[in-house]
């Protein structure tokens, strides 16, 4: 089995589903218990519950812009259909969530190819503390157990533990990792992991960068060299930039990448700790904002629990 069949989107196990419906469960109570109370004596969708809504919504991190798209969509329904139960209003936003998130990703992956690249090369980037370590080695684990080759870049050298971090996920799940002392010039690391992984004819690179949200013209100055350097080795790398970010921080997720997408070209999102937050709302409105495909997120602590993002499960989780 190669990259391309690991990416293939294939049916959530039974453990996965479970780990997902786990991982949304406070989001799902945080909007869904409030909303209960929202309707409760109220036989009709009117203004006042749209109101409620909006808030409800809003303060579960959807973001402001999101969720005023929904509402007006939910209007246009009850002003279309003209009588609107509150009992068919859950079925109606898990409809418009669904709708709204099939828009704004673009790529399908269940058939997202990547084409002839190898290795391909992925560049992780986001600020420390986001869990961006943990989902590195997450993904390559499970790259790994999908039978493919490949190594790791520890090119975030402006932190000792961040090295080591790398060099520890790098023992654990058993690939591996080119590193160089602290310090050293990061796109000097991503090209000996380019050259390593060329010459050792790995399927996947992996290349950490620093953890630092600096001024954007550093951050940008910084990206652009490691690419260029990368692109010496690799013609047309990175294939993938992937920017992770903790959910738990709701709309600080949406600053971050909002710095992100400006110092470099970001085109797919990973959302960690889902599991442990009730802002969960934060993926639908990232997804709408930046129209920039959430690509996994993570819903747990073990090394299966990075999962590829389908956005029919995940509404029908939060909708159970």
């Amino acid at each position: 089995m190669g990259l391309f069949d690991f990416f293939k989107k294939k049916e959530a196990t039974p453990q996965q589903q479970q780990a997902l419906d786990t991982g949304l469960e406070k989001t799902k109570d945080n909007i869904f218990s409030r909303l209960t109370k929202a309707v409760a004596g109220k036989s009709t969708v009117d203004d006042d519950v749209l109101d409620e809504l909006e808030e409800i919504l809003v303060t579960s991190d959807v973001g402001v812009k999101t969720t005023l798209k929904i509402i007006e969509r939910i209007q246009a329904r009850v002003s279309r259909d003209k009588y609107i139960g509150t009992s068919e209003l859950n079925g109606i936003l898990r409809d418009e969530i669904q709708q709204l998130l099939a828009e704004n990703n673009s790529n399908d992956f269940q058939s997202f190819e990547y084409g002839d690249h190898k290795p391909y090369v992925i560049m992780v980037v986001g600020v420390n503390g986001v869990g961006k370590t943990t989902t590195i080695g997450k993904l390559a684990h499970q790259l790994k157990q999908a039978g493919n080759q490949v190594v790791l870049g520890a090119a975030d050298t402006f932190r000792a533990a961040a090295v080591d971090q790398i060099i520890l996920w790098g023992e654990r799940v058993k690939v591996r990792v080119v590193s160089q002392a602290m310090g050293s010039d990061p796109a000097s690391v991503a090209f000996d992991t380019l050259k390593s992984a060329v010459a050792n004819g790995d399927d996947v690179a992996i290349i950490d960068t620093a953890g630092r949200l600096h001024n954007k013209v550093g951050l940008m100055n910084e990206l652009t060299k490691i690419k260029n350097v990368m692109q010496k080795v690799v013609p047309g790398a990175p294939h993938e930039i992937l920017l992770v970010l903790d959910a738990s921080t709701g709309q600080n997720a949406i600053e971050q990448c909002k710095q992100f997408t400006e110092a470099t070209s970001v085109n797919a999102l990973a959302l960690t700790k889902l599991d442990g937050t009730a802002k969960g709302g934060v993926v639908i409105g990232i997804s709408d904002q930046f129209k920039i495909p959430v690509k996994y997120i993570g819903v747990g602590e073990g090394m299966d629990d990075l999962q590829l993002f389908d956005r029919k499960s995940f509404v029908e989780s939060l909708f159970k």
